[in-house]
């Protein structure tokens, strides 16, 4: 693994106390064996975060430029258009670290105090190797509020616009990057979206916890007859229109506003079904500790999907929560639907794609999963 747990450290030779965040070092094991280069953060549980493995290397705008050119050597590999992930931090050794791209328009999130540090360099790198046209700073990630970071978020270089367009699986969106969720958009499940498409040509789709309508207003234009995209926050379902707007597809595209487990029981109850139901709800478990909590919660959702469901239909059910494993997931999949009274089968599964690369030495930073199940 790559985090250094404070437990670990030997205090004698490398008292915490006498490191800021940020602070470069060398990690060596109990042999004096060099393990790599770290950046310190002394008051976290994980104390040191490996940057660059087996060897001394600075942090500097040399090795953010050699890391921006490897990452963007992926991405330029799997898209053929500039709308990804660029940087996902440890799996692209910049921990702490997500950088989304939109076109010319990049959105930076510094998520510790340690990468805080290095925030000038890391600019220069990101204008050398891409010339953006703007770069946004987003610093309202919930780990920077547990550190104590500043929470203003700015344009830092050139002009980022408030709605910024992006295109994925070919429908066009417009992303809110400034007071939009986490970048404004959640590039993550861009290849289960694709895998939606033969699932919904001339039907009846919800889409649950719908955002600004990734998978609904996708749904519309692989050929869905209706799609009601579901969700609590009134400013999500303005982009939801604005973007079923921009496809041409406003007159297939509704919205409702609600808290979901609540407005799917009285539509299950008001006689509502559906031939496709997509549950892409925020992570239910931010913890270990909230795991069985968390796997409740994933079970009555689920639930009320299948409810919601015509024989024959097809439930998304899908989680974002690093601490729910694929196997939990599909434990309260079965259970769900052991109490909607109906059988299911796996038919298609999906994770998180290329621009979120998994690290085999991080299980961290596989955190995504998507199951296709059809209703018996």
């Amino acid at each position: 693994h790559l985090w250094v747990y404070s437990n670990e450290v030997d205090s004698q030779r490398s008292p915490l106390g006498g490191f800021d965040a940020g602070d470069l070092v060398v990690v060596r094991n109990s042999n004096d064996r060099v393990l790599g280069s770290a950046y310190m953060e002394p008051n976290s549980l994980i104390c040191a975060r490996v940057y660059a493995t087996g060897e001394v290397r600075v942090l500097d705008a040399e090795l953010f430029g050699t890391r921006l050119r490897a990452a963007l050597a992926i991405r330029q590999t799997a898209f053929d258009e500039p709308f990804y992930r660029l940087v996902y931090g440890d799996s692209d050794s910049l921990p702490g670290l997500v950088v989304d791209r939109f076109g010319d328009i990049l959105v930076v999130q510094l998520n510790n105090s340690g990468m805080e540090r290095y925030r000038e360099p890391l600019l220069q790198a990101l204008v050398e190797a891409l010339a953006p046209r703007g770069i946004l700073l987003r610093a309202d990630s919930r780990s920077r509020r547990e550190q104590g970071l500043p929470m203003d978020s700015e344009v830092v270089y050139g002009e980022v616009p408030q709605q910024v367009p992006l295109e994925e699986n070919g429908v066009q969106f417009l992303a809110p990057v400034h007071d939009g969720q986490k970048t404004g958009w959640f590039y993550d499940h861009r290849m289960s979206r694709a895998r939606l498409a033969p699932w919904v040509a001339g039907k009846r789709v919800l889409d649950v916890y719908s955002y600004i309508g990734g998978w609904g207003v996708q749904a519309a234009v692989f050929g869905a007859s209706a799609v009601c995209c579901l969700d609590a926050s009134a400013q999500a379902l303005q982009g939801v229109e604005a973007n079923a707007r921009l496809n041409h597809q406003q007159d297939r595209v509704t919205t409702r506003r609600g808290s979901a487990p609540e407005l799917m029981a009285a539509m299950q109850a008001g006689g509502e079904r559906y031939d496709v139901v997509v549950l892409d709800p925020p992570a239910f478990i931010q913890r270990r500790k909230d795991i069985k909590k968390g796997i409740a919660a994933y079970r009555r959702i689920n639930e009320l999907g299948l409810q919601l469901l015509q024989p024959g239909g097809l439930l998304v059910s899908a989680s974002c929560s690093m601490h729910l494993s694929r196997a939990d997931l599909m434990g309260a999949l079965q259970q769900a639907a052991v109490r909607a009274g109906c059988q299911v089968r796996v038919v298609e599964q999906g994770a998180q794609g290329p621009d979120h690369p998994i690290h085999p030495a991080i299980p961290e930073t596989e955190y995504l999963k998507a199951v296709f199940v059809r209703k018996l």
